[in-house]
């Protein structure tokens, strides 16, 4: 080395330039310490509720964390087409949320009651300056899935993101009251929908593009008060799994996020025997119920291109039961 130029030198040269844009982002200060994930929620029971099914997240005690002053985005889905179904409220909503600030244009379909939810999250987006459109339906309806791909795609100008995540979930002690109506309109908006949307998807869907299922810790660990709800959601398992080998040809992915006890509307809309609210999430090794918001980053993760080799997978936030 000439000039008194040391490789030493050299080194802590080139740190401080690769340490400078992470500086730049951060001003220079140190990051908050991680949140213990056993408190960054509420632990307290949740007071007995009941709202009229499909019920509205903004009457529940307490109202759901979807991340609406929580969720950061860095452009990770800059330009992308989502069409969410189930999107006004929960982890549709968190997913939506997500999506929409990280650059993506989000289409939000939801049962058409749950429209004072709906116009919440859409409403919080555009003034972000998100491109949001609404559409409302019964997925119930082969018809309707139809025109909702069509028209989710005809708004957006295109699809890239489909997230089948809308479900209809009532518990109930033994199968003897279950009844046929109940357990076809489960079926139908759990399984029946999810098809037919994502057949009528799929040849608008281009290489690059992402589909997301929402199945259920219940899909591997099946509640004895919810048999239909956990029957679709291993049916919703294993069709991600089978139809990611069919599409990955054409440079689809499909993988799933199954969620565990997570505080949304289906909880109070008749998703818990009555009397068992207070229980809910609490034998979780974490001690407590998830919230919307700690879902977002998966849905975000499995849109976007950083996992392209990630396909066929199901992915668990159950709390730490490691069922998943």
């Amino acid at each position: 080395m000439t000039d008194g130029t040391s490789r030493r030198s050299i080194l802590t040269g080139a740190a401080a330039v690769a340490a400078a844009p992470a500086l730049a982002q951060t001003g220079g200060a140190s990051a908050p310490p991680p949140a213990d994930p056993q408190t960054k929620y509420t632990r307290t029971p949740f007071p007995e509720q009941r709202q009229k099914w499909p019920a509205l997240q903004r009457d529940m005690t307490p109202v759901p964390d979807c991340g609406e002053r929580s969720y950061r985005g860095s452009n990770k889905l800059a330009g992308r087409r989502a069409l969410l179904t189930g999107a006004d409220s929960g982890i549709g909503r968190a997913a939506a949320i997500a999506y929409a600030r990280e650059g993506a244009a989000v289409a939000i379909n939801y049962y058409p009651t749950e429209e004072p939810d709906a116009q919440d999250v859409a409403r919080l987006l555009r003034a972000e300056g998100a491109r949001v459109t609404l559409i409302p339906g019964d997925i119930t309806d082969q018809r309707f899935c139809a025109r909702l791909v069509a028209r989710a795609a005809e708004a957006m100008g295109g699809l890239d993101i489909l997230v089948n995540n809308a479900a209809y979930q009532q518990s109930k002690a033994s199968i003897d009251e279950i009844s046929f109506e109940q357990f076809d309109r489960t079926l139908k908006t759990n399984l029946y929908a999810m098809f037919w949307i994502t057949k009528t998807a799929l040849p608008l869907m281009k290489p690059g593009s992402a589909i997301i299922n929402t199945t259920s810790v219940n899909s591997v660990s099946p509640g004895k008060e919810l048999l239909d709800y956990a029957t679709t959601k291993a049916g919703i398992a294993i069709f991600t799994k089978g139809l990611a080998k069919q599409v990955a040809e054409r440079g689809i992915r499909v993988n799933a996020v199954a969620p565990g006890p997570v505080w949304t509307p289906l909880q109070v809309a008749g998703g818990q025997l009555p009397g068992t609210m207070k229980e809910f999430g609490q034998d979780t090794p974490l001690g407590r119920a998830g919230q919307p918001a700690e879902l977002a980053a998966l849905y975000v993760m499995l849109a976007s291109g950083e996992l392209s080799y990630t396909d066929g997978s199901v992915f668990g936030a159950t709390g730490g039961t490691g069922t998943v």
